[in-house]
């Protein structure tokens, strides 16, 4: 069997997935071994379970699945890491990828599409869904394209990640055990590298490179 942990914050999106797999189990030798509701719980359960793959959602709250990613496969090599998200543009695929996940699946992929990716993943294989495939390549970005979310540092990508995603500087520092006084510092450092200097700006330039929809700026 292959062992797999679900990871995601909204309760109804795991039950419905385990469901999927529990249907099929018997015959894709896929079963669920456990889930979580964010990337610290993931780190803890990944440790005791130790799964042969989780699907890890990337927008949650705390530390999120990116950084939840990239501790995994350095703590646990043989863990295979397939993303599981809504996003599908932006450098966010990219730098999963680079974060050592194993693959990129969206939350639109059909249920064959996922036992496919699961089963390739622990035959080494790297499956990335079509639709996000296509926008890497054409977006060169599969070539090193640069795009200004690039220039950030990894601490500086997940600060900015929590921030889009309305968290507080309290609870993003009390994430990261750091200071919201370091958080700002952060903050500032990434307007300055984006060559920005508001929230409404930053706003605007994740919008138009894909790290939130575009609705959401209307929104604000």
């Amino acid at each position: 069997m292959i062992d797999v942990l679900l990871v995601d914050d909204h309760e109804l999106v795991r039950m419905g997935i385990r469901g999927l797999l529990d249907e099929r189990a018997a015959v894709t030798g896929i079963q669920v071994v456990g889930e979580a509701h964010s990337g610290e719980e993931a780190l803890v359960e990944a440790k005791r379970l130790k799964p042969d793959v989780v699907l890890m959602d990337i927008n949650m709250p705390g530390i999120g699945g990116l950084v939840a990613t990239r501790r995994i496969v350095e703590a646990q090599p043989s863990v295979k890491v397939l993303v599981l998200t809504a996003m599908d543009e932006g450098p966010v695929p990219r730098w999963v990828l680079e974060a050592g996940a194993s693959g990129y699946l969206t939350k639109g992929c059909r249920i064959e599409e996922m036992i496919a990716a699961i089963q390739g993943a622990m035959q080494g294989e790297r499956h990335i869904s079509p639709a996000v495939a296509q926008r890497l390549a054409l977006g060169g970005l599969a070539k090193g394209q640069a795009n200004p979310f690039d220039e950030l540092s990894g601490r500086e990508r997940q600060i900015l990640l929590m921030i889009l995603q309305g968290q507080t500087p309290q609870a993003i520092a009390t994430a990261l055990n750091i200071s919201p006084k370091t958080v700002s510092t952060y903050k500032c450092r990434v307007m300055g590298k984006l060559g920005i200097s508001n929230d409404m700006q930053l706003v605007t330039l994740a919008a138009q490179h894909g790290l939130i929809a575009s609705r959401e700026v209307g929104d604000n």
